[in-house]
């Protein structure tokens, strides 16, 4: 299946699953363990895609193409995908802010896929993100929202400022408010910045569940943990919510909205 089939997909079907008998089940491939395989593949795409950064060649249609490349590396050694609500997305007109928890690296290569059929989108990342190697080259290329994380202030106003900018212009941003990434589900740590954006941009709120421990974190290398091919990637999107007053009710409805999800999936809420 290549970007433009996927692509159909989702926008045929509102959501995508991984096709039974699409993925590798033995725990070894030719005598090389499956973290190994996957890491390689996922190396390898990330680097084509910095080449083509690089070559100041990559837009919209090649971000898609290695988003969709990642789903197909997690699908080639035992993963499945499972993705849903999206609905809700090709009914909206006009701009959004996805508001999503965040648990791995792999949800900020993956959104990406499935949100451009729909809409054009920006993320707030951490700005650590563009000095890492591979990445960093196309994640600048991008022109992505990256804060620092360590000045709350500054960073409120960069999102502001920018964020602002790229609604104005009647793209969708993705927001994951959470300090850190973390497979449970800290409700006290969840932030109300993609509330805020929202309300200065005066576009709603549309909450963005997600479940992507099939990559942990690493002890060494926090991008490169072990896989667990028995776990299924989720994600599903809410129906949009226009932010109103100073957006508590957003903001209880998003958070309701990613616990509910992933305590059905198995996950763990605390708070």
């Amino acid at each position: 299946m290549n970007k433009d089939e996927y692509w159909q997909i989702l926008r045929s079907e509102l959501g995508y699953r991984t096709p039974h008998g699409s993925s590798l089940t033995a725990r070894y491939v030719s005598g090389f363990p499956l973290a190994l395989i996957y890491y390689l593949k996922l190396i390898a795409t990330l680097t084509r895609a910095s080449i083509t950064a690089r070559r100041g060649r990559l837009d919209n249609e090649g971000w898609a193409y290695h988003s969709h490349r990642i789903v197909q590396i997690v699908e080639s050694v035992g993963g499945r995908v499972n993705i849903s609500g999206l609905e809700a997305l090709a009914r909206r007109q006009g701009p959004v802010v996805f508001i999503s928890n965040h648990m791995s690296l792999l949800e900020t290569l993956i959104l990406a896929g499935i949100a451009l059929p729909f809409t054009r989108v920006n993320f707030v990342i951490k700005e650590e993100l563009l000095h890492y190697p591979v990445i960093g080259q196309f994640m600048r290329a991008l022109k992505l929202i990256a804060v620092t994380r360590q000045n709350p202030r500054e960073d409120l106003k960069i999102v502001m400022r920018r964020g602002c900018e790229f609604l104005s212009d009647g793209g969708s941003v993705f927001i994951f408010p959470q300090a850190t990434r973390s497979v449970e589900f800290k409700i006290q740590e969840f932030n109300t910045l993609g509330v805020k954006l929202a309300a200065r941009a005066g576009v709603p709120v549309m909450p963005v569940a997600i479940k992507t421990d099939f990559q942990g974190n690493g002890k060494w290398i926090k991008d490169m943990g072990p896989i667990d091919p028995s776990k299924t990637l989720y994600f599903k999107f809410g129906e949009p919510l226009p932010v109103e007053g100073k957006g508590r009710k957003a903001h209880e409805y998003v958070v309701g909205f990613i616990a509910e999800n992933l305590k059905a999936w198995g996950g763990t809420i605390i708070g």
